[in-house]
């Protein structure tokens, strides 16, 4: 299946949890954090501004993004992966 996103939304898939902390302490499931870090898998072509011209992303496919910790809405595909949709000024910053 597909996503197309509209208008100034993306979708990200979220980076795995850390399974270990610094110290060497291996977390179950329930105890990790929820991830803030993904990579965008699709784009939509920007927002629409009040004249009707379109503001280009200024992020695009590939990019690794932080976001918000209760940022988008999460889904999940056909194919059991977990994805969010969220939008563009949901994104925190791009990590390079």
């Amino acid at each position: 299946m597909k996503l197309i996103p509209l208008a100034d939304r993306i979708i990200v898939k979220p980076l795995e949890a850390e399974e270990k902390t610094k110290g060497g302490i291996i977390l179950p499931d329930t105890a990790k954090e929820k991830p803030q870090e993904g990579k965008i898998v699709a784009a939509g072509k920007g927002k629409v501004l009040e004249n009707g011209n379109v503001q280009a992303m200024e992020v695009k496919v590939g990019d690794t993004v932080l976001y918000g910790k209760y940022s988008g809405s999460e889904i999940t595909t056909k194919e059991g992966e977990q994805l969010l949709i969220m939008k563009e000024d949901d994104v925190l910053a791009v990590m390079k």
